[in-house]
């Protein structure tokens, strides 16, 4: 019994299939466009999107110029949004915004363009141009259309993917640290504190800019060690005077103090020297 239902509801998807291919050759061979069109458009609506933007494809050049453009230009984006083809989708989107600049939807076609962007976005150890294009689209919304019900989506996102590309320069400035390139880490863990200075993790940047730099100051040769830890203190005194109640204050102190110290052993050093000579 459950084999015969089996073939009988296989026979009739079948029978249906057939039903649909035969009916969408027809269309496409016809020469009534108004058909094609409610077709493509009853397609798009039972959410047959491939078939609906092969027949919508087709039709852009002929409706280009009419009042049918604009609703069909609109469906024929989205097709491309549904399938995920989100590089196609922003470009469509794009292309809207540019030739109907006042239609009354260009505010969402404005967001979905960025939106598309955001779906782009990669894991974090990849290449993030989307992620940027991303944010600067959701600001530039924004911007735009600060009154928008979308404008409060749109700074999640933001907040989003600034998160991705902080970790992103996050875990290049630790690699430079764990090869002991301590110059490049302390550059780039400084430059990650000024890049996201609200960042919760804003004061730990900053220690390891110190700890980085107190480790260049001490592997470098002996003529270029003093003005190397006097960044070290620089740096230090920058960190006591924007985050006085960071629980890593005493830890970064501690490297204040050895690049002090450091600092004076040099220079006994030297005018021992130069009493020598």
């Amino acid at each position: 019994m459950r084999k015969i239902l089996l073939y009988t509801g296989l026979m009739a998807l079948i029978i249906v299939s057939a039903s649909c291919n035969r009916e969408l050759r027809r269309i496409e061979k016809s020469n009534d466009l108004e058909k094609k069109l409610a077709y493509a458009d009853k397609m798009y609506e039972k959410k047959k999107y491939q078939l609906a933007q092969t027949l919508y494809e087709e039709m852009i050049p002929i409706f280009k110029g009419t009042d049918k453009f604009e609703p069909l230009y609109y469906k024929y984006a989205y097709c491309s949004f549904y399938l995920k083809d989100y590089t196609q989708a922003a470009f469509h989107f794009k292309n809207y915004l540019d030739a109907l600049p006042s239609s009354p939807r260009a505010m969402e076609i404005d967001y979905q363009q960025a939106y598309c962007y955001y779906k782009l976005s990669p894991k974090v150890a990849l290449d993030q141009t989307n992620s940027m294009k991303a944010i600067a689209a959701m600001q530039t919304f924004i911007n735009t259309y600060p009154n928008s019900e979308k404008s409060a989506e749109a700074n999640v996102v933001i907040d989003l993917l600034r998160r991705k590309l902080e970790q992103k320069e996050f875990n290049a400035a630790e690699l430079y640290y764990e090869l002991g390139h301590y110059k490049a880490a302390g550059v780039s863990f400084k430059s990650l504190m000024r890049a996201y200075p609200d960042s919760e993790k804003s004061d730990s940047y900053k220690y390891m800019a110190i700890k980085s730099y107190y480790l260049y100051a001490k592997n470098s040769v002996y003529y270029r060690q003093k003005e190397r830890y006097e960044t070290v203190l620089t740096e230090y005194l920058e960190f006591s005077d924007r985050y006085p109640t960071s629980k890593l204050k005493t830890d970064a102190e501690k490297y204040f103090t050895l690049a002090k110290n450091n600092i004076k052993s040099l220079e006994n050093e030297q005018n021992k020297e130069k009493s020598n000579q």
